[in-house]
């Protein structure tokens, strides 16, 4: 805090002084927090700590370029799911973000190709012999639905939401857990949606894979002794948009991507230290296999 003017005092003649709050991340200096690098002692935000051996430390002592003599070619810590510390946290979001708008403008330029991305189960209704759809092999819907929107507050909201929580997940992952993740998570809640509605309801959007980041995030908080009410409290407003009859949504992919970013987001954050990544691709594969199990049951109802 700035000083008054005056002449300096010893600490007998000072009166009381106001308490200060936590330090600003040296990085991010609107960001207070109490954690402090182990090796430099800067202090850091959730998003600039890097797991180590004995607590966390900043970016640039991990990349050894901080002054403190870190050798680059030391033992490189690990975020605290194990992921390597990445120079740019953000850019597994970033080109998610882009893949979401380039499918969205080309569906707008292009009204048919709307028809071939979207997830559905089989078209077109009895008694008609059904052409296209998840159940007549074209499983790559269950994908491309992911990145697929038609109305622009459909995607500016999801896009938001990708930003806001997309890039503190990936930098407390890692690039390759936290692809995973979303990619995982929206499958999860696009077979949730392909086994409980209508096969010739049309679905699409990256919610599931948003609601899959949501869940993820909650546990990531938990496991950092961080307020869990503002992700609660968002989480339900989010929920009651999605049961409310008014609104045209798909309940089953929000709830079905939630429900995996759940249990992803737990392995990735709590499996130990000596069998971390077996646990955490195998919990990946075990939501796979569960994802095609449903599929192929889904399938064989259709046909």
């Amino acid at each position: 805090m700035d000083q008054a003017p005056g002449s300096p005092q010893g600490p007998e003649d000072q009166g009381p002084q106001q308490a200060e709050g936590p330090p600003g991340c040296y990085r991010h200096p609107d960001r207070e927090t109490g954690i402090r690098c182990t090796r430099c002692e800067r202090p850091i935000c959730p998003e600039c700590m890097v797991s180590a051996s004995v607590g966390f430390q900043c970016p640039d002592c991990v990349r050894g370029d901080s002054g403190t003599g870190h050798r680059p070619d030391a033992a490189m810590p690990r975020t605290i799911a194990g992921g390597t510390v990445a120079a740019d946290p953000r850019l597994v979001t970033k080109i998610l973000l882009g893949i979401n708008l380039a499918v969205f403008i080309a569906v707008r330029a292009s009204d048919s190709m709307l028809s071939d991305l979207v997830l559905i189960g089989a078209w077109p209704p009895p008694p008609f012999t059904a052409t296209e759809g998840v159940a007549d092999g074209q499983w790559y819907r269950l994908v491309t639905s992911m990145f697929t929107h038609q109305e622009i507050w459909h995607i500016a909201f999801n896009m938001l939401s990708l930003w806001w929580l997309g890039g503190p997940l990936e930098a407390a992952l890692g690039r390759a857990r936290y692809l995973a993740l979303y990619l995982v998570s929206g499958l999860a809640g696009s077979v949730l949606a392909y086994l409980l509605t209508s096969p010739t309801t049309a679905t699409l959007g990256a919610s599931g894979a948003i609601f899959g980041l949501f869940g993820a995030t909650a546990v990531l908080m938990r496991r950092l002794n961080y307020d869990m009410r503002p992700i609660i409290a968002l989480l339900v407003i989010n929920l009651i948009f999605t049961f409310n009859p008014a609104f045209d949504i798909s309940w089953q992919a929000h709830i079905g991507g939630l429900a995996g970013g759940v249990v992803i987001g737990y392995a990735m954050v709590h499996a130990p230290r000596e069998r971390r990544a077996l646990i955490q691709y195998g919990t990946c594969a075990l939501v796979l296999a569960l994802v095609v199990v449903l599929t192929l049951v889904r399938t064989a109802q259709l046909t």
